[in-house]
């Protein structure tokens, strides 16, 4: 049946995030996933901007390990995991917000993917929750993008970019135990139906960059990847190919400390054993 015959478009089929919902044969639990992954890193563990530099060379070159929708210009995805790069948000938040960070390693940071109508009550709840796990959030930071540089279906489904800065015990293995208590806690917690939220990566050692991008994209959107002050001693690329699994914002890699570029058959049976396993 012809979708002027039943009323619907296959866009009607899908939801906030521009998964599609299940309709007729398909049906999103039974997805599989799979993809191209590069790694850089400076052994003497020296931070360079040249580091970014060379995992952007050899993410573009691994374009061909990648894939793009039906409008030949938007990724399946393309992202990047680096040391945090204090010295450019030190110096971003000094000029913009008059704000000094604490020495690298007593602060923590993240982004965010929020749906752009749910920022303030996501930033609200999330400070909440902070607090309650004795953490103090400094500021809060909108990623500078380019959206231009996007093919149109990673337009429509584009969520707004928040970063998030805090910090609290100084005792180190305490402030880590408490970031990754808030990060669990403000998964199950923040997201609503319709609302979109989700934490690419909250950490006091790295920061992910990612998105509904191909290889070349990656560094376009993202402005703060074009600054040179951006310096890290380690870099994890990833190209995706979504050969099962429906590409999103939120699926591209890395996933907040690692990335694949195998098959995952058991994608669901993944998810229970997960989900058996968090208390």
């Amino acid at each position: 049946m012809s979708s002027q015959e039943n009323g619907s478009t296959w866009e009607n089929g899908l939801d906030e995030y521009g998964h599609p919902k299940a309709q007729g044969l398909y049906d999103p639990t039974l997805e599989k996933d799979a993809c191209g992954v590069g790694y850089v890193v400076s052994i003497d563990g020296v931070s360079s901007h040249k580091v970014l530099r060379d995992s952007q060379t050899m993410l573009e070159r691994m374009e061909h390990r990648g894939a793009c929708g039906c409008d030949n210009d938007t990724g399946d995805g393309a992202g990047v995991l680096t040391a945090i790069p204090h010295k450019l948000y030190s110096r971003i938040l000094k000029s913009e917000q008059n704000i000094n960070l604490p020495e690298k390693g007593l602060y923590g940071t993240g982004i965010f993917f929020v749906g752009k109508d749910f920022v303030t009550s996501a930033k609200q709840q999330f400070e909440e929750l902070a607090n309650e796990c004795s953490l103090k959030v400094i500021t809060w930071r909108d990623i500078p993008t380019q959206p231009d540089c996007l093919g149109e279906v990673a337009r429509k489904y584009e969520p707004a970019f928040v970063q998030v800065f805090l910090n609290g015990e100084q005792d180190s293995v305490a402030f880590r135990k408490q970031i990754y208590l808030l990060r669990k806690r403000a998964t199950h917690a923040i997201p609503a139906p319709g609302k979109r939220f989700y934490i690419g990566s909250l950490s006091c050692e790295t920061i992910v960059y990612k998105g509904l991008l191909t290889t070349a994209q990656l560094w376009k959107y993202f402005l703060d990847l074009q600054d040179p002050d951006y310096e890290t001693h380690l870099s994890l690329v990833h190209s995706r190919f979504s050969t099962n699994t429906f590409p999103s914002w939120e699926r591209a890699h890395p996933q907040r400390y690692l990335a694949h570029n195998g098959e995952i058959n058991t994608l669901r049976g993944n998810v229970n054993l997960m989900a058996a396993r968090e208390g």
